[in-house]
């Protein structure tokens, strides 16, 4: 049986101090990732660079003492494997080729051929293995098919994910290929993360909540649930966690019908209501909002106390309810993780 926090939490145990990791722990708001990302030269060679990415993960676990790793990546590796063109406009963020006709889709590799391309990310969690404290749990992940979809119609992020809305409306027979695509290609590249040393995965569909009603079932719900269950089918006793951001009442028994062993909230949801609705069925994780890495103070510690309260009767990662921001002061994190591991003692 796991001594490790976070794989107790995911197997639903309550525990008397939640596990505490952050989205982008690993990040522009630390001056030690800053220096690396500057040796790497760009961030995509930050990510394929094995011995740089494994470095900027353990960042945040060398300064914190997390609970959990995650993999230094991006979601946006899966379409740059299948033969999108990627690269991230500083300041702005990430730019593909955009993929809106059958020609463009043609164009796109199969989803068991992505392998060699993402053997670097692979290379990284072997080191983070071999690195890591034994207490650390690593956290593998990848973009759930919508929300990367998304951002390969669209050929960036928009507001309200209307090229994908538009495609899906129009052309629904290669809207629907394109989610297969990915979907499978998901599948292939966690399954190798895991045999690479991934102890747990996460799902992040970042756009979830531009989807509704029949919409949120075919396409957030239903790929969730094939991707856990072909990775439930080939590797049994890894944990999978699921991130439908801004799902709202559509949290309520998603982890019933995907499989996920932990749900993770975002911050527009209450933790006493989520603590009522969603906790009941297993392992939540979140949901502290990320302003309050930047301003700090008595708000902070009132919200970290707050939500551990909530969660106490149950399973319970304590995270952000989204990914920390560049702007956010390093003192206020050390902060949240004193004031989570207080509240709890």
């Amino acid at each position: 049986m796991t001594t490790k926090k976070l794989m107790r939490a995911l197997a639903g145990e309550a525990l008397p101090t939640p596990p505490i990791w952050m989205m982008r722990q690993a990040g522009r708001y630390l001056p030690e990732y800053k220096a690396t990302r500057a040796e790497a030269g760009d961030f995509l060679s930050l990510c394929y660079t094995p011995d740089l990415a494994a470095e900027v993960t353990i960042q945040p676990i060398r300064r914190y003492g997390f609970d959990a790793a995650i993999l230094f990546a991006d979601i946006l590796l899966i379409p740059d494997a299948l033969g999108a063109d990627l690269w991230f406009v500083t300041g702005e963020g990430p730019r593909l080729s955009t993929m809106s006709s059958q020609a463009d889709f043609d164009r796109l590799k199969p989803a068991d051929d992505l392998h060699d391309h993402l053997a670097p990310i692979y290379e990284t969690i072997k080191i983070l293995r071999r690195e890591l404290p034994a207490e650390t749990t690593l956290i593998g992940f990848a973009g759930a098919p919508w929300t990367v979809a998304t951002y390969m119609i669209a050929g960036r992020g928009t507001p309200d994910q209307g090229p994908a809305h538009a495609l899906k409306a129009e052309n629904q027979a290669l809207f629907n290929a394109l989610m297969q695509r990915l979907t499978a290609a998901t599948i292939a590249y966690l399954s190798q993360q895991i045999e690479a040393g991934a102890e747990v995965v996460k799902l992040f569909d970042s756009w979830a909540g531009s989807l509704q009603d029949d919409d949120f079932k075919r396409y957030v719900l239903q790929p969730t649930q094939e991707i856990i269950a072909s990775l439930k089918a080939r590797h049994p006793g890894t944990p999978v966690i699921a991130f439908p951001r801004e799902a709202g009442d559509a949290y309520v028994g998603f982890a019933k019908a995907t499989g996920a062993d932990c749900v993770a909230l975002d911050n527009s949801v209450s933790p006493e209501w989520a603590a009522n609705h969603v906790q009941i069925d297993g392992c939540v994780q979140g949901n502290l909002a990320s302003r309050h890495m930047v301003t700090g103070g008595a708000e902070l510690v009132a919200e970290t106390r707050r939500i551990v309260k909530a969660f106490a009767n149950g399973p319970h990662i304590f995270n952000l309810g989204h990914g920390i921001t560049p702007d956010a002061d390093p003192a206020n994190v050390q902060l949240m993780i004193d004031t989570a591991r207080e509240s709890a003692a």
